[in-house]
């Protein structure tokens, strides 16, 4: 019988001095934070220690019961072939928990090393909550939990300049960083608290926004067994990911200084820069933008993930061109090699073999997504090169297929507004052709803040792709777009 994941597994582990707190435990802090410093502790001279506080109720009792000891398994297509790579990953110290012992968690903002701050409390945590209150122990919400840490913080060091901390989230929402900033200061005010913290959050606390990407799987149950077996004990918090990472840090480029990750061995993905909205740009319009145009059509061809549909031929040569002569010329903010090699990079993750991503999954909420991923760069063309990019042109027409809500007699399961698929099942039911149908949702302004019967041409040839698609000839449209 193979032993649990412990100190004992690691005899002479060493441990860090705590320089960083982190809000969440959770396999994607795992398997990307705790991986990326575990990286920098051994590479470099970062020697950074993480204390874990969970910022709801409860405990990780499998991280406690591991000396908070726990291993990433992370896969992919790495210059076409598939790599593996385990980590045991230490550098985490210990975990805190301010809902069972307050004291302690105010203790932890006491100690001089800490300088980061990361979290992850998913896209509902960073939220300001009038409820909450300094004389709470602890307060509810995450960002009131961050005021109380750094006024603790500010009151025992006097405000001394150099006790500020880096705050690096990692939450998904636009501009995590700031919008935590802000709702800090609103606790400030709530509280009625000393002007002299709301100086030293402003002058000496960096607020670092962010944007991330990386699959994490978590527990990779088909295949732990064979990796208990190879790593010689079992670990309850195997996390398994992708290989493929990226990290943008908008902020100063005196940040590497401090958070090294341009010194290591191993490439970290991780860029420090100005700006990370023309990023994000990329991410949205590249990545996401590829996922929502392949889901309608992988769903009416029958295919289940994207995987998959990277192996229907004629979808996957489709979707490449799509994001190769048409989103990317509409994207003028990064250079092209740039733009090209983030493609690339896209196109090998669709094809890893360990990531089943059901493009229902993805659909969820497409109606938003083809307005935010789509649609832009159809404008951008337009205006650019003052023609219709007919691949983007029958990525939308399928959209407006897909929500007629059924397909060859059987219903598709979509997931959306209720508003929004309502709106759709009475367009169609109520058009008296297809050219009625496509001039009722292409003048619809609420949905796509464009009147789009405004593009010339673009009716007539959303008809014909909706005509092609009930025709079944989805395939040898495909096929005729490369032409």
């Amino acid at each position: 019988m193979l032993p649990q994941l412990s100190n004992r597994a690691l005899p002479g582990r060493r441990h860090y001095p705590e320089r960083i707190v982190q809000f969440g435990g959770g396999n994607f802090l795992r398997a990307f934070v705790d991986w990326t410093v575990d990286v920098l502790n051994a590479e470099t001279n970062f020697a950074g220690g993480i204390v874990i506080v969970k910022a709801t109720p409860g405990r990780y009792q499998a991280l406690d019961e591991q000396d908070c000891l726990f291993t990433t398994y992370l896969h992919g297509m790495v210059e076409g072939e598939l790599v593996e790579q385990t980590r045991l990953i230490s550098a985490v110290n210990r975990t805190v928990y301010p809902h069972q012992d307050f004291a302690d968690y105010l203790a932890l903002a006491r100690q001089p090393d800490i300088r980061f701050i990361f979290s992850n409390t998913t896209e509902s945590g960073i939220v300001f909550s009038a409820a909450d209150r300094l004389k709470h122990e602890p307060p509810a919400t995450f960002p009131a939990k961050l005021t109380r840490f750094l006024l603790e913080r500010y009151r025992h060091f006097d405000g001394a300049p150099e006790r500020g901390c880096i705050i690096i989230p990692t939450e998904l929402i636009v501009d995590n960083a700031t919008r935590l900033r802000e709702i800090i200061l609103d606790y400030a005010a709530l509280w009625q608290l000393e002007p002299g913290f709301t100086e030293w959050i402003e002058a000496h606390n960096i607020f670092c926004n962010t944007l991330v990407d990386r699959i994490v799987s978590g527990f990779p149950q088909a295949q732990a067994a064979r990796m208990f077996a190879d790593l010689g004990y079992e670990d309850r918090l195997l996390a398994a990911g992708e290989i493929y990472h990226s990290w943008i840090i908008e902020a100063e480029p005196s940040l590497l200084d401090e958070f090294p990750v341009d010194k290591t061995k191993t490439p970290l993905n991780i860029k420090i820069v100005a700006d990370a909205a023309p990023y994000r740009t990329v991410k949205v319009r590249l990545l996401n933008g590829a996922h929502t145009a392949l889901v309608p059509l992988g769903v009416l061809l029958g295919i289940e993930s994207v995987r998959e549909a990277m192996e229907q031929e004629a979808l996957a040569t489709f979707l490449h061109d799509l994001v190769f002569q048409e989103v990317i010329p509409s994207v003028a903010e990064i250079p092209r090699a740039e733009l090209e090699a983030f493609a690339a990079d896209v196109f090998a993750r669709f094809r890893n073999p360990h990531i089943h991503h059901r493009l229902l999954t993805i659909a969820l909420n497409s109606s938003s997504k083809v307005k935010e991923r789509i649609l832009p760069s159809l404008l951008a063309y337009h205006a650019a090169a003052g023609a219709l990019p007919a691949r983007l042109v029958i990525a939308l027409a399928a959209f407006i297929r897909l929500y007629r809500g059924e397909w060859r007699g059987e219903p598709i399961p979509l997931n959306d507004d209720p508003q929004v698929l309502a709106w759709f099942a009475a367009a169609w039911a109520e058009a008296e052709s297809t050219e009625a149908l496509v001039q009722r949702v292409l003048s619809h302004a609420e949905l796509w803040d464009h009147d789009l019967t405004a593009l010339p041409g673009l009716a007539s040839q959303i008809c014909d792709c909706l005509q092609r698609i009930e025709a079944g000839e989805i395939i040898d449209m495909l096929k005729q777009a490369a032409q």
